[in-house]
C-alpha cells in the first residue's frame, strides 16, 4: 500500500469507528432514563447518608442527558474502536502473526468491561461512601448532578483504560519494545507509583480505599510481566 492508501485506510476506520459511537450513543439515549436514574444515581442512593443530588441550571438536565450519551456511547462503543484499530494495524503484521489478532481484540474488549466493572461495582461505592460521610453533619451535602456524573462515567472510562496494561504489555512485547527484564528491574518502582496514584486518585486518607485500587493495579502489572514474557518467548521462537 502506498503512503495514500494508509491514509485512506485510516479515514475508513475511523469512519467506522465513530459509526459504532453513534450507534452506542443511540442505545444509551434510548435507555437513557433508565441508565440515569436506575444505574448512575443508585449509587448516591446507597451512601450512608444518601448523598442528595440536585440540578442548578435551568438547561442542567438537558445537558446532563447529553453528557451521559456521548460518554456512554464512547463507553459502548468502545469494542468497535478497538476493533477497527486492529484491524488498521493488521497489513504491518506478519502472516504467522496475524493469527494473536482475534485474541488481542478479546482481550482488549474483555479488560476495558472488567475496568468498568471493578470501578462501578468496586472502588466507587467505597468513594461515594467516604464522600457521604467526611465532614461536619452541620453541613449539608448538595451535589450538583452534572458534578457528580461527570465524576462517574470519567472514573468508569478511566478504570476501563486502565485495564487495557496486559494488553499493551502484549503488544509490546511482541514488537520487542518492552522487555521482562525492564519490567522486573523496575519493578519497586512501579509499585512505588502505583500506590502514589492510588493515593492520589482516591478521596482522603482513606488506607482501605487506596489499597482497593492499588492492589488490583499491582496485580495488573504483575499480570503484564508474565504476559510480556510469553509475547517475547513466542516471537524469539519464530
Amino acid at each position: 500500500m502506498t503512503f495514500f492508501d494508509h491514509l485512506e485506510e485510516l479515514r475508513s476506520r475511523i469512519i467506522k469507528a465513530l459509526v459504532g459511537v453513534v450507534i452506542g450513543a443511540i442505545v444509551v439515549g434510548i435507555f437513557s432514563d433508565f441508565l440515569i436514574t436506575d444505574v448512575l444515581l443508585k449509587l448516591a442512593r446507597n451512601t450512608n447518608p444518601p448523598l442528595n443530588i440536585i440540578n442548578l441550571k435551568p438547561y442542567g438536565q438537558l445537558s446532563l442527558y447529553f453528557e451521559v450519551i456521548i460518554i456512554g456511547g464512547l463507553i459502548f462503543g468502545f469494542p468497535v474502536i478497538i476493533y477497527q484499530f486492529w484491524k488498521f494495524l493488521e497489513p504491518a503484521l506478519r502472516l504467522n502473526e496475524r493469527k494473536y489478532i482475534l485474541g488481542s481484540i478479546i482481550a482488549t474488549i474483555f479488560c476495558f468491561i472488567a475496568g468498568v466493572v471493578f470501578i462501578y461495582f468496586v472502588l466507587l461505592p467505597v468513594a461515594l461512601n467516604f464522600f457521604a460521610g467526611f465532614g461536619s453533619t452541620a453541613i449539608n451535602n448538595q451535589i450538583a448532578v452534572d458534578e457528580y456524573l461527570s465524576f462517574i462515567l470519567t472514573m468508569m472510562f478511566t478504570g476501563g483504560l486502565v485495564f487495557e496494561l496486559p494488553v499493551i504489555s502484549f503488544f509490546l512485547g511482541k514488537t520487542g519494545i518492552l522487555k521482562p527484564s525492564f519490567m522486573k528491574k523496575y519493578r519497586r518502582h512501579a509499585i512505588v507509583v502505583i500506590l502514589i496514584i492510588a493515593g492520589v486518585v482516591t478521596p482522603g486518607p482513606d488506607v482501605a480505599s487506596q489499597l482497593l485500587l492499588g492492589v488490583p493495579l499491582i496485580l495488573l502489572y504483575e499480570i503484564s510481566i508474565y504476559v510480556n514474557i510469553i509475547a517475547t518467548r513466542t516471537t524469539k521462537k519464530k
